[in-house]
Parts: structure tokens; C-alpha cells; sequence
């Protein structure tokens, strides 16, 4: 590498003295838009510490001579919106859940609320529009495993499914298989009845003998008829809404295991006209009963 400064013959111009495989480098002076540009920005930054919070010390940092906070912005944008707030969440907590849907006003209110509310809280479960997936319920159709009215549906957001609240909501579907209740063999019998109950093709010979079963084991939550209770959270077997999946792999393996999800009470984290409001969005958005 050389290092000797040089004129380049065909330019004129001098070399830095750097060469590289025989190319070497002019010694070009910086085109002048850049070099405005350069000092603009330096000039802004020296006027942007003199004017702004920069520069961090021992018990703090320069306030800068416009005194600007983003943490006072955002108290101050947090008050301004419980102030605008205020109305509607007083007119919430007066009303009674039916007076709020019959009243577009407070409906519209409720919905907004509900929204943001569900967007924040509920989607990472239920998704976005509320459709749920494999092990969360969807919230768009007409099933509901504790009952779709408004009060229903508030109580279930406030103390929850199998969680902490000691009125939580309780029900427990029996490991038939991993707690030895019942043999592998009764098990694929009583797959191929639920597969009756939901009105497809199953095996005779098997609904035959898991008949009885069924009615020792399962009717009491179940029902004779499959139609569930949701009094107590059981399913209903005949529809074609299934938690856990439909198959004849899904249904075992839920017969098996006796699996069961876990819904947070809000109770505790949310206000009651906030629960109120997200009750009506959920009832008249997701095909409440």
C-alpha cells in the first residue's frame, strides 16, 4: 500500500496517498450540501440540548429552557381522559346492564369501552374478533359454557373460570384414562357414543356398550340427552362447537386427560362499570343469549 501523495494524471487532482491494488484514492474535497447539511445538524443539536432534556447528572438531568416532560405530558393526557371519562363511567355505574343496551347512548359508551378494554385484555385468548382457537372459546357464536345473558356473562369476567376468586367458576371434567377410572377399551367405546351424540357415523357395536357407562359416568354433567348443563360448565355434546378439537383423537384425548382451562378473574383488576361495559360488548357483539 502506498503512501505517498500524488496528482492523479487524469483528474488533476491530488491522492490521499492511499492506494489498494493499484486504485488510489482522490482527495476529493466534501460536496457543500453536505457539508450545510452536517453543520445543520450539529447546530439543531446544540440548540436542542439548550432547549430540551439532555443531559443526565448525578441527582438528575437538564430540564432545558422549555421545561418539557414526557412523563407530566402523560399525566396530564391520563387526567384529561378520566375527566372526559368521568360522565359516561357515572352514567355506567348507574345503570343496570339491561338499561344500558336498551340505550343507545350508554351502548355506544359501553361499546367503545368494551372494545379497548377487550382489545387489551381478552384478545391475547380470544383473538382479536373473539373467535378463540383450540382450548379458548369462541366468543362469536351462540355456545356458552356458563350461560350467554349479560348477567351471566359479567359474573363469568368478574370472578373468573378456575382461578383465584373464591366464587371463581368451577367445574371439573374427570381424567378417565391418566386417573385409571375407566379401561382403554371402555374409553374408545365412550368416544365413538360422543361421536354418536353429535350426529355422525360411529361405531354400533361401541355405542352399544358405552351406553351404559355414559349413564353412570357422565349424564350427571352431561345429561342424558348430551345437551350439557351450564350450570355447572359441561359442554353440550350434540352441537358442532368443540373446545378441544372434533376428532376422534381430540375427543379420547379430552376423555383421557379431562382437560380444563383457566379464565383470570377481572374482579380485581378492573372497575365494575368497566366489567359492565365489557359485558355488553362481548352480549352484543358475540352473539350473546
Amino acid at each position: 500500500m502506498a503512501s505517498e501523495r500524488e496528482t492523479d494524471d487524469v483528474s488533476g487532482v491530488e491522492t490521499t496517498g492511499h492506494e489498494w491494488d493499484g486504485i488510489r484514492e482522490l482527495d476529493n474535497p466534501l460536496p457543500r450540501w453536505w457539508l450545510w447539511t452536517w453543520y445543520g445538524t450539529i447546530a439543531f443539536a446544540v440548540v436542542y440540548m439548550i432547549l430540551m432534556p439532555a443531559w443526565p447528572g448525578l441527582h438528575g438531568y437538564t430540564k432545558g429552557l422549555l421545561g418539557q416532560s414526557d412523563r407530566a405530558k402523560v399525566t396530564s393526557d391520563l387526567a384529561a381522559l378520566d375527566v372526559h371519562r368521568g360522565a359516561g363511567a357515572a352514567m355506567i355505574r348507574k345503570a343496570s346492564l339491561a338499561q344500558i343496551e336498551s340505550d343507545p347512548q350508554l351502548q355506544a359508551y359501553a361499546q367503545q369501552v368494551g372494545q379497548s378494554v377487550f382489545g387489551d385484555n381478552c384478545a391475547t385468548c380470544h383473538g382479536i374478533g373473539g373467535t378463540g382457537g383450540k382450548g379458548y372459546p369462541n366468543l362469536r357464536d351462540d355456545v356458552w359454557l356458563w350461560g350467554g345473558t349479560l348477567e351471566d356473562i359479567q359474573h363469568t369476567i368478574t370472578v373468573g373460570i378456575r382461578a383465584d376468586h373464591p366464587q371463581t367458576r368451577t367445574s371439573q371434567m374427570p381424567a378417565f384414562g391418566r386417573d385409571q377410572l375407566l379401561e382403554p377399551a371402555a374409553i374408545s367405546d365412550l368416544t365413538e357414543y360422543v361421536v354418536k351424540l353429535s350426529g355422525r357415523p360411529a361405531d354400533a357395536g361401541a355405542v352399544a356398550r358405552a351406553a351404559p357407562v355414559y349413564a353412570s359416568q357422565c349424564v350427571a354433567c352431561h345429561g342424558a340427552d348430551g345437551r350439557g348443563m351450564p350450570s355447572v360448565g359441561a359442554p353440550n355434546l350434540t352441537d358442532s362447537e368443540w373446545l378441544y378439537g372434533s376428532d376422534r383423537v381430540a375427543i379420547r384425548g379430552q376423555i383421557f386427560a379431562g382437560t380444563g382451562g383457566v379464565m383470570p378473574t377481572w374482579g380485581n383488576r378492573l372497575s365494575p362499570e368497566t366489567i359492565k361495559a365489557l359485558s355488553v360488548y362481548v352480549h352484543a357483539n358475540a352473539g350473546g343469549q
